[in-house]
């Protein structure tokens, strides 16, 4: 009996924290596949491309000054309040308590946990790897003087902020597009996605915190988490037409 106790209460953790398991054709789960490998070519090949650049003060990187220098042009007080919002909902303090809202309300709400897991295991990524990278690399922010809403002597790349946005915006997107396999829906939560990070992104660079390199490495960093994330939940949650679900075979055993 103890055994079987046991077995029982292991199955059902496996099954709220882990399964979620779906049924696709395999051309459905091919596409998840290449969709994750380009995304994560794509987002090292342009890292990889910035931070030469930003350490050689070429490619994109020589574009930093003239357009930190135009968006410097072009301040006016509604925008700067506007950008000034979602610095502050993007930045280190909101941003963590929307996540952990997010994450304990879905948890609370859905069937499996395996959802909000994974959008809370891509967000720590995206906060690891700034933490790591930025004073590795080192990259000056623009002056304090351009800075609007007060000096920060940190470093700027990649942006904290941005990349903070990207994650949580794109793997929203995924993790509630993949599952309803609506066009529309795809369309939409996609289009929303791409909306945010670019006001986020336009937001630290006219603010002055961050140049236009630093915003694009961000972006080039979420692709790769977010390519990731869709590789790691393809591979855990789609199963062939008839091909049995492993939450039923740990069900069958004890």
């Amino acid at each position: 009996m103890t055994q079987l106790s046991r077995r029982e209460r292991a199955r059902r953790w496996h099954d709220r924290f882990l399964v979620e398991e779906r049924h696709l054709e395999p051309a459905a789960r091919r596409r998840f596949y290449a969709t994750a490998a380009t995304m994560i070519a794509v987002g090292l090949v342009l890292f990889v491309a910035l931070l030469v650049g930003v350490v050689t003060g070429s490619g994109l990187a020589s574009f930093d000054a003239p357009v930190e220098d135009w968006v410097d042009d072009r301040r006016t007080p509604d925008t700067t309040a506007f950008m000034a919002v979602l610095a502050f909902v993007f930045g280190p303090v909101a941003l963590p308590v929307i996540v952990l809202a997010v994450v304990v309300v879905w948890g609370l709400t859905a069937k499996h946990l395996w959802r909000p897991l994974l959008l809370a295991a891509g967000m720590l990524t995206g906060v690891a790897l700034a933490l790591i990278i930025a004073p590795i690399v080192q990259h000056p922010r623009p002056p304090v003087a351009e800075m609007l809403l007060g000096p920060d002597h940190t470093f700027s790349f990649p942006s904290g902020h941005v990349l903070g946005a990207a994650d949580f915006f794109l793997l929203l997107a995924f993790l509630l597009a993949s599952r309803r396999s609506r066009t529309w829906f795809t369309v939409l939560a996609v289009t929303v996605a791409i909306v945010m990070v670019v006001a986020q992104a336009a937001g630290r660079i006219y603010l002055g915190y961050h140049y236009v390199s630093d915003t694009a490495a961000s972006v080039a960093l979420s692709l790769v988490i977010v390519g990731a994330v869709i590789a790691i939940d393809t591979h855990r949650t789609v199963r062939a037409p008839g091909e049995p679900l492993e939450s039923r075979t740990i069900t069958g055993d004890a």
